[in-house]
């Protein structure tokens, strides 16, 4: 059965994504990992408590990629305090009812942190966000297993990042990832941007950092003054990775309750989300 928004059953391109299912790769079983929650580098500005229904599976879940890298956090980053950390977890909450309220996905309350390290467990989460994504800092495992994900039929979200030296880096480790599959420019036509919310000049917003705004900025850092959406496709034309660069759009949805965030930029950064996720379900 295709994975159409409410479909009570999802099954993505050669994995199935309903919370609680068994995973088959191939002949061999794997193990879905329990639901864990770290501390965020943020503090307070991320924090938020745990939902009623936290515990009540979903058949879609928000996956939060971890990763280790340089830049923001302390210690460990298997243990939080880290770059992957940024807007989580309220950021992924916020989103997580917005698909609610405006789909018919029956989406689990809370999000999901995914280590690469754990074998096939990154194949239940079909859904992908990185956030800080210039900081990330991937292993040859771990670009392969990426890889695998992805082409298989997942997909990712990555964001939160502006300027140059940042893209620089953030490009270094998706090649890595894709050495041999160019990165596009993805237009104000693609279906991305119109499944739920039509979102006809999308590539031209910038949905700005709340840190610079907060402080008298411009919403921007660095040299990071024009937005950039791209992207990264499989062999079908499928997109498999969303990349909102000179954007934040997960500040969107951490700051969208908060008088000092602009109301608009915070509306769009919640459709673009609704949008990513269904076009993730669906393609």
């Amino acid at each position: 059965m295709p994975c159409v928004a409410g479909n009570l059953a999802c099954v993505y391109r050669g994995f199935i994504a309903t919370a609680g299912v068994l995973l088959l790769l191939g002949n061999e079983a794997a193990a879905q990992r329990e639901f864990e929650e770290f501390p965020s580098f943020e503090g307070a500005a991320a924090d938020t408590p745990l939902p009623h229904d936290w515990d009540i599976p979903g058949e879609l879940v928000i996956g939060r990629l971890m990763y280790p890298g340089a830049g923001f956090g302390y210690g460990n980053w298997r243990q939080g305090y880290a770059s992957w950390t940024d807007d989580y977890p309220r950021g992924d909450r916020t989103l997580v009812q917005m698909i609610r309220r405006f789909t018919r996905s029956n989406v689990r309350a809370v999000e999901q942190p995914v280590n690469l390290e754990h074998g096939n467990d990154v194949n239940y989460w079909p859904f992908m966000v990185v956030g800080l994504a210039s900081h990330w800092e991937l292993t040859d495992q771990m670009a392969a297993s990426l890889r695998e994900y992805l082409l298989r039929g997942g997909f990712l979200f990555a964001d939160s990042f502006f300027g140059a030296r940042n893209w620089a880096g953030f490009a270094y480790n998706l090649r890595k990832v894709f050495p041999d599959r160019p990165i596009i420019d993805v237009r104000d036509d693609h279906p991305i941007f119109h499944i739920v919310f039509d979102l006809p000049e999308m590539t031209s917003v910038q949905i700005p950092n709340a840190n610079s705004l907060m402080r008298g900025g411009p919403g921007w850092m660095s040299d990071g003054e024009i937005p950039y959406w791209r992207g990264i496709e499989d062999d079908d034309g499928r997109l498999m990775m969303l990349i909102a660069f000179n954007n934040d759009v997960m500040d969107g949805w951490q700051w969208a309750d908060d008088v000092r965030y602009p109301t608009e930029e915070a509306n769009l950064s919640l459709q673009i989300g609704v949008n990513v996720v269904i076009y993730a379900m669906t393609h």
